[in-house]
């Protein structure tokens, strides 16, 4: 059978990184293996039962079997305007600052290649979400990156940057809170990158996806609540954290309506929008009760203390997150953190994300998540302290 080749534009892509991480457990499952997962990214409780209802309801509907409108339909848009007056105090226009979505994770693939021509500049942290990646290589731009160290709270550092480097960025990419560190912004960190992007003419994307999850009371701030920042950029939100909903594959932006507009137009090429069954279940998840939420955002801090005690207890110096539902560990002196991670895998079975995984400035630390219950966390921290790795009390 002739093999034929792939267009160039496919060999610029990285490694997906989760692939190949989720490969890995999966054949030390297979093997027979009781791992312990803490290295993945997929909310473990199930969507709430009253989104799931609406859905079922809205499949049997006959309008939900034709196509939807091209851009979505606009009581959801609608819904995602009463969700961020409701939330954030943002004023938004439906139909003219709204795009939906599949997923979070499209838009930030498809806004490079709406915005950006071969060779122009983006920012970019390091580390950060790998995918940011794929939609800078299909774009063939130019990255610039962001290093985020623990000294400036996992925030860049915009004074490092030369003239020249923030003259040729058009983009920007920033996440808060934060994946994979579980750091969180500031509003005057924010203040900070509105001057700058009117400054050098910067489009700044924010990628909210775990805008929910902020711990010890803490409400994580929205960029489009800094003023000006909807001059001169977007946030990207997704229901996939917030409702337990990462397979519905739903999201929206918001902010920048001549941004939207230019999403619009690639995805008008690209879909005929999302089914509307599930636009309609996502309108309800936004409109409806958000206790929900609050009961979600508690069993995670629960999860996170349990984590962050317990490897302190048996001597690992660690740091709790300050939002999200990942935290960002150390390793122990004489690893890296791809040996760690091998380590941890073949001798007890306990599975993380290497922090070089997501940036050269990730080496040094894994991401460890929160997904799973209080008494497997409990269990993998048993199974590290058994390494003697660490001076325990």
């Amino acid at each position: 059978m002739k093999t034929f080749n792939k267009a160039k534009r496919l060999d610029l892509l990285p490694q997906q990184f989760f692939a190949s991480l989720a490969k890995t457990v999966n054949d030390a499952v297979k093997e027979g293996h009781d791992v312990i997962n803490l290295g993945q990214g997929n909310p473990d409780q199930p969507t709430p039962p009253h989104i799931v209802e609406k859905m079922t309801e809205a499949i049997a509907s006959p309008l939900n079997h034709k196509y939807p409108p091209f851009r979505g339909l606009s009581s959801f848009k609608e819904a995602v305007a009463a969700f961020y007056r409701r939330e954030y105090d943002v004023e938004l226009d439906p139909e003219t600052e709204v795009a939906v979505l599949f997923g979070g994770k499209s838009g930030l693939v498809e806004i490079p290649q709406c915005l950006l021509n071969p060779g122009d500049g983006i920012m970019v942290p390091d580390p950060g979400y790998p995918d940011y990646l794929s939609g800078i290589a299909l774009a063939e731009a130019r990255m610039i990156k962001m290093p985020l160290r623990e000294e400036n709270g996992f925030l860049p550092d915009y004074q490092a940057h030369s003239s020249e480097e923030l003259e040729s960025a058009k983009l920007m990419f920033l996440n808060y809170p934060n994946n994979p560190t579980g750091a969180i912004a500031t509003e005057s960190f924010f203040n900070e990158t509105v001057e700058l992007a009117k400054q050098h003419d910067i489009c700044v994307v924010h990628d909210f996806a775990y805008g929910a999850i902020g711990f010890d009371g803490h409400k994580p701030v929205s960029f489009l609540q800094i003023e000006g920042a909807k001059d001169i950029g977007i946030e990207i939100y997704t229901l996939s954290k917030t409702y337990n909903m990462a397979g519905w594959r739903i999201g929206f932006a918001v902010g920048n309506n001549s941004v939207i507009e230019a999403i619009n137009v690639l995805q008008d090429h690209l879909f005929v929008s999302l089914f509307g069954a599930i636009q309609e279940a996502a309108t309800t998840a936004l409109l409806s009760s958000q206790d929900c939420v609050t009961e979600l955002v508690a069993t995670y801090e629960e999860r996170r203390e349990v984590l962050i005690t317990g490897l302190k207890e048996i001597g690992w110096d660690v740091v709790a997150p300050q939002g999200s539902f990942f935290a960002w560990l150390k390793v122990p002196e004489g690893f890296t953190s791809v040996e760690f991670s091998t380590y941890l895998l073949e001798k007890i079975k306990v599975a993380v994300a290497p922090g070089v995984g997501f940036g050269e400035c990730g080496e040094g630390y894994v991401r460890v998540g929160l997904l799973t219950t209080n008494a497997r966390i409990k269990e993998a921290i048993t199974r590290i302290e058994s390494l003697e790795l660490f001076n325990g009390k």
